[in-house]
């Protein structure tokens, strides 16, 4: 979501996080003594004393969008125009109940929203799950859904409490982390478009509450109602005077097409999302909030969005006050409505929507249909069928927040998405037991709001890092080192001594919010302040090798600790969630196996001389290029790095040497198009549903741990190309799993691969296309060639 500017005309400053969210959680953890509130009643309509129970609005048995038009035709111009902000007030005389719609939950129900309520009622806390960019190192689409679907139950569970006057939940964030210094990296499932968009659709099926993670239209009545956002090519905040308020992306059709649009396109053609959220960003001078293409035709049209269109927070004042892309607040909001957004988070298009009509700059209708699309959604949530209490999720009470399955999930999260990074001589696993005494040394050691990232709410039961250790250490020493993540003060020769005096040393190290967060891009990749040289002196001074644990959001060039053999082991734990302080523990005395792989790329301190401005995805002359499909410089860790205490093979079979072997289909649905570029190819679009679903072939993923630990293992299948020119990535994910295995256990993960989806690409006019002649696919140091040709 985000933090108005203040130069925006609605002056509704929401930086996060505020001082009331820091309230609220510090009075969870020193147990505030305030009175409990006791649970309200759900708002709805359409009860047995409602004066609107005998009209069309209120039968249930017809189709919601009917409903919802019955229920607009009734209402006058004004209350049409009151329901287009995110506080949406009554309409008393229909027994319409007030809503608010901004509500989040990206890793668990979150409090930066309006309508959910976790400082006042009988519940005050929520499950907290790890962060997402960790959560998505697990490359686990169940977990995902898992995850979605707790946080659907709780948020449904809240809802029934009275503690929420909103069900629509602004999540995921399904953007692309191009650039590592992106502040709000954290939040997304990493920089790969296949990664996001199976992410995407798992969690918001499980959000929805769809009954498993197959593909299916969405449940008759909403869980709660996902919003995937921000589209599209959203992806800076503050960057050296550059605000994303203003910034205005130049990006190619061929990056759009296979970079930033897959994910939002998952959302609601496989995840049946019943929202999009349009970003702040301009894109090839056409602000996103106000593209018929995009919102229109792309959104309804071509995706089938059943559900509506919102704006990101003052998304609508700040293109005229920020963009300028129209001259008055009239012809803004009519841009807008006109290009099909349907709800403005903020009160701009509810100040000035009836002017625009009054001036002939805006038609009813316009308004009318961002209005029934709002109602429709509202209407598939159960709001207007009569008490929600004894609607499909009316038992969900107070007894649903922070069960026991749900604890046990963030920790599940945790545990899988953790990355063990460095592991020299096999420092790790430490022997529970053997060692006497540890020195726990770090700013992010001891604090809960390290655990936790942005959106987050009060976790229910956080363990911190510390708190850990001290429960497989009999005798552990802590000293914070550094006053912050800043580390503009460092206690280098108090944490030495620590050191040299402890039998083990475990530093934890990291960012903050203050360094990357909404609102705030890094300028370099180094860790802040005194924090590398804080470890360098700490590792001198330890009798054996230390262990480096780093909570970060983003990627942070470590070069230094890469190639100091004193330091003997680092690992990568996100942002981890309120039982991220167990899940470290649990790996480093080897009650788990590590088992997650970074969802980024590492880069060096060197990549930042490249402009966050630069959109481009390809490399092109000097310029390296962005992510594992399409970088072409140094790394620091590669996209999919991660160890494991078991050593694991893996091999790739299809079944047959050329599984398109029938390629006349392909010429008979799409024909080779004549081309410029450097071979012939297959147009997907010309190919047809029916003959891709026809091209589809199975293949399988042969595993075996060869020990010495049981442990979790994850197969990333990558295509490559013979050559990676024409724009073709150097390599591109095409299907993943993880599987647990025990020592000496062998398995077969079975998938299937769809030429149209998994061995296309796209031209630079942005169509897809399947190259004519050999593809590889590659599992580990194992490929198997694939042809298409006559």
């Amino acid at each position: 979501m985000c933090a108005a500017p203040a130069s925006s005309s609605s002056s509704r400053i929401r930086n996060y996080p505020g001082m009331a969210e820091l309230l609220a959680l510090l009075l969870l953890l020193l147990g505030s003594s305030s009175a409990v509130v006791e649970a309200g009643a759900p708002p709805f309509s359409c009860g047995p004393s409602s004066p609107s129970k005998a009209l069309p609005f209120c039968n249930s048995k017809l189709p919601a969008a009917q409903r919802a038009a019955d229920l607009v035709s009734r209402m006058t111009p004004a209350e049409k125009v009151a329901q287009l902000g995110d506080i949406a007030p009554g309409v008393p005389r229909l027994g319409v109940p007030g809503y608010k719609w901004w509500n989040e939950a990206l890793h668990g129900v979150a409090i930066s929203g309006k309508g959910i309520h976790l400082d006042q009622g009988a519940v005050r806390a929520a499950t907290s799950f790890p962060q997402v960019l960790l959560t998505a190192a697990a490359f686990n689409d169940n977990l995902w859904f898992r995850i979605g679907q707790a946080t659907g139950k709780e948020a449904r569970a809240l809802y029934n409490l009275g503690q929420a006057e909103g069900l629509t939940m602004w999540s995921p964030n399904v953007n692309i982390f191009r650039d590592p210094r992106w502040g709000r990296g954290q939040e997304t499932p990493g920089e790969d478009p296949a990664v996001a968009s199976r992410y995407g659709a798992a969690f918001v099926r499980g959000l929805q509450g769809s009954p498993s993670n197959a593909k299916a239209a969405a449940p008759p009545v909403l869980q709660t109602s996902a919003c995937c956002k921000h589209a599209t090519a959203y992806d800076l905040e503050d960057w050296k005077g550059v605000s994303r308020y203003s910034f205005k992306a130049t990006v190619t059709a061929q990056d759009l097409a296979d970079t930033f649009n897959p994910p939002f396109r998952s959302c609601v053609v496989d995840g049946k999302a019943s929202c999009v959220m349009c970003a702040y960003t301009s894109v090839n001078g056409v602000p996103s909030c106000a593209n018929a293409d995009l919102l229109t035709k792309t959104f309804r049209s071509s995706w089938g969005l059943d559900g509506y269109v919102a704006a990101d927070c003052d998304a609508v004042a700040i293109m005229k006050a920020s963009q300028f892309y129209r001259p008055t607040a009239e012809d803004t909001v009519a841009a807008t409505l006109k290009a099909g957004l349907d709800i403005d988070c903020g009160p701009y298009i509810q100040q000035y929507a009836t002017s625009a009509i009054q001036k002939g700059k805006l038609a009813q209708q316009d308004v009318d249909k961002a209005v029934k699309n709002l109602f429709t959604t509202r209407m598939r949530l159960g709001h207007f069928d009569g008490d929600p209490k004894t609607g499909p999720y009316g038992g969900l009470g107070a007894a649903h927040i922070c069960t026991a399955e749900h604890k046990n999930l963030a920790l599940e999260a945790a545990l899988d998405g953790i990355v063990l990074l460095k592991n020299g001589a096999g420092v790790l696993p430490l022997k529970r037991g053997a060692v006497a005494s540890a020195a726990v040394i770090g700013h992010n050691a001891n604090d809960v709001l390290a655990l936790l990232g942005n959106y987050w709410g009060p976790p229910c039961a956080p363990t911190t890092p510390l708190q850990g250790i001290q429960g497989y250490v009999k005798t552990v020493k802590f000293l914070a080192g550094c006053n912050s993540a800043a580390c503009n003060a460092a206690a280098t020769p108090q944490a030495a001594a620590l050191a040299a005096s402890s039998d083990a040393v475990i530093l934890f190290m990291g960012l903050s919010q203050n360094q990357e967060s909404e609102g705030k891009d890094r300028t370099s990749l180094l860790l802040p302040g005194n924090q590398q040289s804080l470890i360098t002196a700490v590792a001198a001074a330890s009798k054996r090798p230390v262990i480096l644990v780093l909570l970060t959001g983003g990627p942070v060039d470590i070069t230094f600790a890469q190639s100091n053999p004193k330091i003997g082991a680092i690992l990568w734990a996100g942002y981890p969630g309120q039982a991220g302080g167990l899940a470290i523990a649990k790996i480093l005395f080897g009650e788990k196996n590590p088992s997650g792989k970074l969802p980024v790329t590492w880069y060096p301190e060197e990549y930042t001389k490249i402009p966050m401005t630069d959109m481009r995805m390809r490399a092109a002359g000097g310029y390296p290029g962005r992510s594992y499909r399409f970088y072409n410089g140094k790394t620091v860790y590669k996209f999919g790095f991660g160890l494991s205490y078991s050593k694991f093979s893996q091999r790739l079979h299809t079944g047959r040497k050329n599984p398109a072997h029938n390629t006349s289909l392909l010429a008979a649905g799409g024909g080779m198009m004549a081309t410029t570029e450097d071979r012939a190819s297959y147009y997907v679009d010309g190919i047809g549903d029916e003959v891709c679903e026809q091209l589809k072939f199975p293949a399988v993923v042969k595993v075996k741990n060869h020990g010495p630990m049981d442990g979790k293992h994850t197969a990333l299948v990558f295509l490559r190309w013979p050559n990676a020119t024409d724009g073709r990535p150097a390599r591109q994910l095409v299907w993943f799993q993880s599987q647990h295995l025990k020592v000496g256990e062998k398995a077969n993960l079975r998938f299937e691969l769809s030429p149209c989806e998994h061995f296309s690409r796209v031209r630079r006019d942005g169509r897809r296309v399947i190259d004519k002649g050999s593809h590889f696919l590659k599992v580990g140091k194992h490929e198997v060639e694939i042809g298409f040709g006559a």
